[in-house]
């Protein structure tokens, strides 16, 4: 698998403050590529695999709850869940950061069946034992508007950096998101490839809208029960199942559980577990920055909707709130 050289200068502290390559039309830390290529090579999928997908601040860590949540729903009370002990990241982990660099899959090996985990891999990084239509593994996955998740981007970034980095201004971060070079970026074509790869297997991958799920959070509960092969029984819905768990995976109640209220970093965790908890409205939040930016973002428009629209891809409603990222 050969990588191309860095083809855009990135400022240190940028949306992500580590270094990137660009790969195959992605833009990858080096621990992403080295993940995919271990992929590639080592990991064995199972039948019953899933995979939780997304694009960085998309709802990575809402999306781990509900799924968590739906698949392991008969084996924890809801009063004393592992949500209320561990952060959705510790439960349903990323794979590729899992493959050690010896291409060791023992840690992975061990899980039981059906095993969850998570990505920001594009879909066309993955090999086809993992994607064809024969293959195992099922993927779910979540996208965002645009503007929203620049502005999650943003504000992520910045609490990510080293102190000594001067803080990534709006008009930088602006610009290096349009050109797509963003961490695992360009956003729109991440989506594109999921989004062509439901159409064309929606056995195998379920493609779900952040503004959606926020609306009509019971129905994507039971979508993605059917997905996996999990449906909700009739006295499960009599019993309010799904309602017990969108209520535990709610933004409200994540955010309160103290393992989420944590500030603590380590090296090897440069971001505490709050930092996945912001609180804000999507459209009165990039509309304030837009006014301090002198309108730039409305111009993510004109970026995202002549490469989406040709695919058959809607445009979003960004009236919800922008939590979970």
């Amino acid at each position: 698998m050969n990588c191309c050289p860095l083809s855009l200068e990135l400022k240190a502290g940028g949306l992500t403050s580590m270094s990137k390559v660009q790969y195959q039309g992605f833009w990858l830390t080096g621990n992403s590529l080295r993940g995919s290529m271990l992929i590639h090579d080592h990991f064995n999928p199972r039948p019953t695999d899933i995979i939780v997908a997304t694009s960085p601040k998309c709802g990575t860590t809402w999306l781990r709850a509900l799924v968590f949540s739906i698949v392991n729903r008969n084996s924890y009370h809801f009063s004393n869940h592992p949500l209320r002990k561990a952060n959705p990241q510790e439960l349903v982990i990323f794979l590729d950061a899992r493959i050690h660099g010896d291409g060791s899959t023992s840690f992975i090996d061990g899980f039981p069946s059906p095993r969850l985990l998570s990505t920001h891999l594009p879909h066309s990084l993955f090999p086809k034992r993992m994607t064809d239509d024969s293959s195992a593994c099922r993927f779910v996955y979540i996208c965002r508007d645009p503007k929203d998740v620049f502005v999650s981007k943003w504000h992520f970034a910045n609490k990510l950096k080293p102190k000594e980095v001067p803080p990534l201004t709006l008009e930088e971060a602006f610009d290096m998101f349009c050109k797509g070079a963003s961490y695992y970026g360009p956003s729109w074509d991440h989506v594109l490839g999921y989004w062509k790869a439901s159409l064309e297997s929606p056995k195998k991958v379920l493609f779900l809208k952040y503004e959606d799920v926020k609306k009509q959070p019971w129905d994507c509960v039971r979508k993605v029960a059917e997905f996996i092969g999990v449906p909700f029984s009739q006295e499960e819905e009599d019993d309010g199942v799904m309602e017990e768990i969108v209520k535990l995976c709610s933004f409200e109640n994540l955010r309160n559980q103290d393992v989420n209220r944590s500030e603590s970093r380590s090296r090897g965790r440069p971001i505490s577990n709050s930092a996945f908890f912001r609180k804000a409205c999507a459209r009165k939040c990039w509309v304030s920055v837009c006014s301090v930016a002198g309108g730039c973002i409305g111009g993510l428009g004109l970026v995202e909707i002549p490469r989406l629209a040709p695919h058959g891809y809607i445009a979003y409603d960004s009236c919800v709130d922008a939590t979970h990222g």
